[in-house]
């Protein structure tokens, strides 16, 4: 399996929910929707996009205010965003793709499973923390840093560059850090929400993500995981066919475009 070859690619406007979404579509197969990061575009996942492409229709979604797609008088969140990947699934007449996000996009993909769940085949929810406490407290120190006033000094990172040279209005690149910080501040605890979950899911971190690898566990225990052995075959893993993944020698940056995160989504999704 390569991750160097060049896939075609072909990009379109959806227009759903009063905004214009930007997608393209990669190889053939089952299809994926794949969700970047904050700050990024579908372009992150450049270099494992061949191998997830090799037997999946992956569809890249720049979501609301990212990549290609120009952001709306509205907040950004990820329940609103969520609600925009649903519309593109009936959009493009998809029939329960599977949803798999990273950071920002997997917590939009979550929330697609848990407000959408008969439009979702099975989801992968990649360096997403579904509690707000959980997350480290320098991060959190570091985000509440975040708004229009950092711009200045961004100048000089890949994520302005991205957004300088795709965006549909590149000055607005302020009004994106605003949005993120307002939306970094918020507080929120999704643990009824990962209890109620009904769709096949693979929680996936990094070993040294933002959140320890014990936050994790715990939302793998919330879904009945992690409770008993598992069993000759694998008669004792939890119901509804959920996963824990935590890959080894990665972060939370740059786990997104690790080999060995596409060997164990490709197998959930094949499973």
């Amino acid at each position: 399996m390569t991750v160097t070859q060049e896939i075609p690619a072909t990009g379109r406007y959806a227009e759903v929910n009063g905004i214009s979404l930007y997608y393209e579509t990669h190889g053939e197969g089952r299809p994926m929707i794949l969700l970047h990061g904050g700050l990024g575009s579908g372009e992150m996942f450049a270099p494992v996009l061949p191998a997830l492409a090799e037997r999946h229709q992956v569809i890249t979604v720049d979501l609301q205010g990212h990549g290609r797609t120009a952001d709306i008088d509205r907040p950004l969140d990820v329940r609103l965003m969520a609600d925009d990947v649903a519309a593109l699934i009936d959009h493009l007449g998809l029939e329960r793709p599977d949803v798999v996000g990273y950071s920002l996009g997997g917590g939009v993909a979550f929330h697609t499973a848990v407000r959408h769940p008969e439009k979702v085949g099975r989801l992968v929810a990649v360096s997403a923390m579904f509690r707000r406490s959980a997350t480290y407290p320098e991060i959190l120190a570091q985000q509440a840093q975040v708004g229009p006033e950092a711009a200045e000094f961004m100048k000089e990172t890949p994520m302005y560059e991205l957004y300088q040279r795709v965006a549909p209005r590149p000055e607005d690149f302020p009004r994106l850090l605003g949005k993120i910080g307002e939306a970094m501040a918020r507080d929120f605890d999704y643990e009824e929400e990962v209890r109620g979950l009904r769709v096949p899911t693979l929680i996936a971190a990094a070993d040294a993500d933002m959140a320890p690898p014990s936050h994790y566990v715990e939302v793998f225990g919330l879904l009945g995981g992690g409770q008993r052995d598992g069993g000759w075959q694998g008669e004792g893993r939890p119901g509804g066919g959920h996963a824990l993944a935590i890959v080894p020698g990665r972060t939370h940056y740059d786990l997104a475009v690790s080999p060995l995160l596409v060997a164990n989504v490709l197998a959930f999704l094949e499973r």
